[in-house]
């Protein structure tokens, strides 16, 4: 009977049994790359360079003693000692378990009163509040936080609880108001229909912040739909319709004197498990559809029919923003909007900026988990 112990050792690599009773197999490249001794405790990156050793490395003895697979390499005098339970996390090429991928919970348009919200000087003051608002967000898409200062620098400080504020070809914030010679239908009193910010941006801002300032106005009611809830109902609804707007790039446009912003993106965006991650959607910049035209045949109803989707009661919902209150969502997931006003009727004020998903994410992870190298 072969010891369940036992250390096969190969030419590129070795197998060794692991707690699921199987034999797993792990290369010497990554098994010399990953030992503990690799990575600096200070700076918590791999010091260890794998490109300067004089010969591809390959194990002179390996054995398992107690939990933990010891390794002394050929033409080095080194040894790598890895716990079993780290080995079995890596098995058959597995992802690293991360805690920011949340499974996403889709909404409709009754979900006003169920919408996550926080105070903002408890987010400020409680770094377990700022995790429960980033996990809203990673699940939900969209969260109100209230109670900001009436300043601009307040939604500075509230962004800055996520990462680091990312500046568009709009700047680094913009102000969302009547204005006289407008750059963008967002500064207007007229409808802006359902839509993702900046889509010409080659890799678009994650995390949108709008601070209303003021709002006093008749109408201008603010329009929201989860793109997740949509698309995944889309899915089903229009299965071709879905495959084309998930996989078939469309231009997406931003011009002005002093800027020309281009990209390409799928309308609908799926993530690495093939689940439905957010839109990426703008009538007023979608570019010219410079597709085949044969194509178009297709694309064209099938973009149509879901910017009708968008639309429909089910989905979208509709509430008046209060002064001090700051609308924070996915702008790749949230499609956003706004209804009409009466630009003599009052004033509508609202500040707005971004933070990249990525740094929610890794400013999420640092709060709930103790990463890799645990104190």
């Amino acid at each position: 009977m072969k010891d369940p112990r036992h250390v096969t050792l190969h030419d590129t690599g070795l197998e060794l049994p692991l707690a699921d009773g199987l034999e797993h197999y792990f290369n010497y490249y990554w098994l010399r790359d990953n030992c503990p001794s690799s990575f600096s405790p200070v700076t918590r990156e791999r010091s260890f360079d794998i490109f300067h050793l004089d010969q591809p490395p390959r194990a002179e003895t390996a054995v398992v003693e107690g939990d933990a697979l010891v390794i002394h390499w050929q033409g080095e005098d080194h040894v790598t000692r890895m716990p079993l339970s780290w080995l079995e996390t890596y098995a058959g090429g597995k992802t690293r378990a991360d805690v920011a991928d949340l499974p996403r919970k889709a909404w409709f348009a009754d979900h006003y009163a169920d919408v996550p919200r926080f105070s903002q000087p408890r987010l400020v003051a409680d770094p377990a509040e700022r995790a429960k608002w980033m996990e809203a967000i990673l699940v939900e898409g969209f969260a109100i936080v209230s109670d900001m200062p009436d300043t601009e620098a307040g939604i500075t400080e509230l962004a800055e609880l996520m990462g680091s504020v990312r500046p568009t070809f709009f700047g680094t914030y913009f102000d969302v108001y009547m204005q006289i010679d407008p750059t963008n239908t967002a500064y207007t009193a007229g409808a802006l229909e359902l839509h993702t910010d900046t889509p010409a941006e080659e890799f678009a801002p994650g995390i949108q912040f709008l601070h209303c300032r003021a709002n006093s106005v008749d109408g201008g009611e603010s329009l929201y739909a989860d793109g997740v809830a949509v698309a995944n109902d889309f899915r089903h609804r229009d299965p071709e319709g879905f495959r084309l707007l998930s996989t078939v790039p469309i231009p997406f446009f931003c011009e002005h004197d002093t800027y020309d912003a281009r990209s390409r993106q799928t309308v609908i965006e799926l993530d690495a498990h093939g689940e439905v991650s957010g839109l990426t959607i703008s009538q007023h910049m979608a570019d010219i559809f410079d597709l085949d035209q044969r194509l178009l045949d297709d694309y064209y109803p099938a973009f149509c029919r879901f910017g009708r989707m968008l639309q429909e009661e089910k989905y979208v919902m509709h509430f008046l923003m209060k002064a001090g209150e700051c609308m924070v969502f996915d702008n790749h997931r949230i499609v956003h909007g706004r209804a009409a006003y009466t630009a003599t009727s009052g004033e509508r004020m609202l500040r707005g900026c971004y933070v990249d998903r990525s740094e929610m994410r890794s400013t999420y992870r640092a709060l709930v988990s103790e990463g890799r190298f645990k104190a």
